[in-house]
């Protein structure tokens, strides 16, 4: 799966959120195109009904090949600032550290730029997992020294164990029970304390932000489920930041893997 700009990200032009009630209803809420320029947050008091039917059309598994269509466009615009430089930092420090260099396991890595991009320059080795065929092509331009893999990050079987693992703009585009599946598969690959870092919404529900002019879904379960799931698979959460007004609004989790 892949990264784009929901979740409090700023750079979409329209989005519909559906938040799950706890009598388990759904109400579907649209912001305002007006408004998505605010850098906009799920609990905006600028959310308007809309119908359900107008946002049915986009699903989980839509993503992939939407991202196919519009990746290298998306990639050729996509924010160069850097501003995820900080969470980075701090997934690079709370990586074990060996006589060699950290070895990053990114899921969902896009075209390498910037972020795949900046690991390798602070010496760390990669290997990028891409489910589509134009992105991992333009990763392996960018980040020749580093490993692509053109596969689906839900039930990864590599082999073997990395020192950090990214699921950046990437995991959140999973539906709900599939996010909920990836905690196995994050400990799989997990080296003894092993940082893990990924985006997510900051409150349970489904949303269509944009990515290159057309419609893309998001999800997010509840903070309480990611730390339960966390601590199930045997990650002990070391910074949770809902909407970090530092990267861009968007709401980070870095983890560490605690062998028994």
């Amino acid at each position: 799966m892949k990264r784009s700009t929901s979740f409090g990200f700023p750079f979409f032009a329209a989005f519909a959120y559906t938040p799950r009630q706890a009598n388990g209803q759904k109400t579907i809420c649209r912001f305002r195109p007006e408004d998505a320029m605010r850098l906009i947050t799920f609990s905006s008091a600028l959310a308007q009904p809309v119908n359900q039917g107008q946002i049915s059309g986009m699903k989980a598994q839509d993503v992939i090949a939407t991202y196919e269509r519009v990746g290298p466009a998306w990639a050729k615009d996509r924010n160069r600032s850097l501003m995820e430089k900080a969470w980075l930092d701090r997934m690079l420090a709370a990586a074990p550290r060996h006589k060699g260099p950290v070895r990053i396991l990114e899921l969902g890595c896009g075209a390498g730029q910037p972020i795949g991009r900046y690991l390798v320059e602070r010496g760390a080795v990669l290997t990028g997992v891409e489910p589509t065929e134009s992105l991992s092509q333009l990763y392996a331009q960018n980040i020749p020294d580093a490993t692509v893999i053109k596969e689906d990050m839900r039930g990864l079987e590599l082999d073997q164990t990395y020192d950090a693992i990214l699921a950046w703009n990437s995991f959140f585009h999973l539906s709900a029970d599939d996010q909920r599946a990836m905690f196995a598969t994050f400990a799989k690959h997990a080296a003894p304390r092993a940082a893990l870092m990924f985006t997510s919404g900051h409150i349970a529900g489904e949303a269509i932000g944009q990515v290159g002019g057309e419609p893309i879904y998001h999800a997010s379960l509840d903070p309480a489920e990611y730390r339960a799931l966390l601590a199930q698979h045997g990650f002990d959460v070391l910074r949770y930041t809902p909407e970090d007004p530092d990267c861009g609004q968007h709401t980070i989790w870095l983890a560490q893997y605690e062998t028994s």
